[in-house]
Formats: structure tokens, sequence, C-alpha cells
């Protein structure tokens, strides 16, 4: 072969491999393989065009360019120190911590520049609103309230920008010295004022139970004195009944009986060396033994 025909077949090789290289760049330029945890935005002469989501996209070679790779995985602000005043005028200190992701990197990439510092601007803005809002004792007891309301607000400002707040944190409420001082000698003035509260009502109770026990032991005697009138009126009538059928002897009988068992109580008195006696104690005795044996 002369050399002009090795140097036609060289040519004609190199244009055969540079077109199959231009054909394989064409190609790798035209599909993009976008991870799982990104989205990539797209522009077309300067301008966007479209947002490739993960998997494989085909876009044209040399005039799509994949210009702004976006995380959408979600990301933790830097915790952040602001001064607030409450609504009673007390200076706090809140320390926040807040979440977020990117939904539409589109919107993040041409309409805010620093995301970061736009959010914690806003947080912080957000947070002073709403402690101006509140009394020192809402803020330390209603913290979740508190937190839903500036998770709500911050969604709203941000929604623009494409961003979706996960979560918001308030981690912690720091108070100068003088206000702890204050706030310790309002909650000993409390406990105080709980514990005198606690002694009245006890006080009070136990006067309740003894007028209580007072009026049972009342009802009971009043029961008994009830009872014990019942038992002589039946007595009474028992002997009435007797009278009416025996006759004035049974009265009689019972009179002498009561008699003799009187006298015999009172010899069995303990320490009674001296007992005196009715001048018509033995005729007593001698009516109700009379009575017992019949006689008249």
């Amino acid at each position: 072969m002369t050399e002009d025909q090795i140097l036609g077949l060289i040519t004609q090789n190199i244009v055969l491999v540079l077109g199959a290289i231009f054909i394989v760049v064409v190609i790798l330029k035209g599909i993009k393989i976008v991870p799982q945890s990104e989205k990539y935005v797209v522009e077309r002469f300067g301008r966007l065009h479209s947002v490739l989501g993960p998997g494989i996209n085909f876009i044209v070679p040399f005039l799509d360019v994949a210009r702004h790779k976006i995380s959408i995985l979600e990301r933790q602000l830097p915790n952040a120190t602001q001064d607030a005043i409450t609504k009673d005028n007390v200076l706090v200190q809140i320390d926040t911590s807040v979440f977020y992701r990117i939904l539409e990197p589109e919107k993040t990439v041409y309409r805010i520049r620093d995301v970061d510092g736009a959010i914690a601007t806003t947080v912080a803005g957000i947070v002073r609103a709403e402690i101006g809002k509140m009394d020192l004792d809402e803020v330390q007891s209603n913290r979740a309230q508190l937190i839903g309301q500036i998770q709500h607000s911050v969604e709203t400002a941000v929604d623009d920008w494409g961003i979706e707040v996960t979560r918001a944190e308030i981690l912690d409420v720091n108070l100068d010295q003088a206000t702890r001082d204050a706030m310790l000698q309002q909650l000993n003035a409390e406990r105080a004022r709980r514990a005198q509260v606690t002694e009245a009502e006890g006080m009070k109770r136990s006067v309740e139970l003894q007028a209580d026990a007072e009026l049972y032991a009342a009802e009971q005697t009043a029961k008994a004195r009830r009872i014990q009138a019942d038992a002589e009126a039946y007595a009474t009538q028992v002997v009435a009944k007797a009278i009416s059928e025996n006759g004035i002897e049974a009265a009689q009988y019972q009179v002498a009986l009561k008699q003799v068992e009187s006298l015999n109580a009172l010899g069995n008195g303990s320490g009674k060396q001296t007992i005196v006696l009715p001048a018509n104690a033995i005729e007593a005795f001698g009516d109700a033994f009379k009575m017992l044996k019949g006689g008249k």
C-alpha cells in the first residue's frame, strides 16, 4: 500500500473513532441518573426547564444542563438563642432548634439565596412575636402549644420557598437571676398558702366529723330513751291488765316484790357495813311471802 492509501485509511478510522466517541458523549450527556436523596434542577439556555427526580432521566444534550443538585434529606438548623419579652414584661432567652426539608427545589433555588439564614431569621421573629402574646407562666406550662403555634407560623412563612418545616423545638427557656429569685419567692409563698388551706380544710373536716359524731350519739340516746319508754309502757300495760284480771292483789304483790328486791340490792352493796331499813321493811317481807303463799 502506498503512503496515501495508509493515510486515507487512518483518516477514515479516526473519523469513525471520533464519531463513535461523539455518540457515546451525546448518550452520556442525555442520560442523568439522580440519587434517591437528591433532585436536579435543569436549565435550558439559562432558564428553568425541569426538575429531575430520583432514577434515570433523559435530557437534550448540550441544551439542557443540570445546574443545581439539591439534597432533599431532612436538615437541622444550628441551635439558636434569641431574647424575647413576655406579655408580663419578663426578659427570657429561648433556645430553639428547627428541622426542615426541601420539597420544591425550583422555588428554593430561584426565590431565596441563603436558606438556612432565612429560616433562622424567620424563626427568631416568630418566636419573639409568639412569646410576646403569653405570660411567663403560660410559656413554661404550655410549651407544647407554643411549639405548635411557632411551627405553624414558620410553615406559612416559608411556604413560598418550597420548604417544609418538619419540626420546631424549644429546647430551654432561660431567665436572669433576679427573675429566678422572684419566682422562687412566689413558689414558696404559694406552697405556704396551700399548706394553710390544707390545714384549714383538715380542721373544718375534723369539726364536721365531731358534729356528725355528736349528732349520731344524740340520735342513739333518743332511740334508747324511746325503746325504754316503750318498755315501760308495755310493763305498765301488763300490770294494768293483771290488775284488771286479778284485782288489787296483783298490784300489791308487785309493790311488795320490788321492795324486797330493793332491800336485797341494798344489802349486797360493796363496803356497806351499816344498813338502815325503813320502818315497814319487815312488813314488806311478810306481805311478799304471804302473797307468794297465796295468803291475803
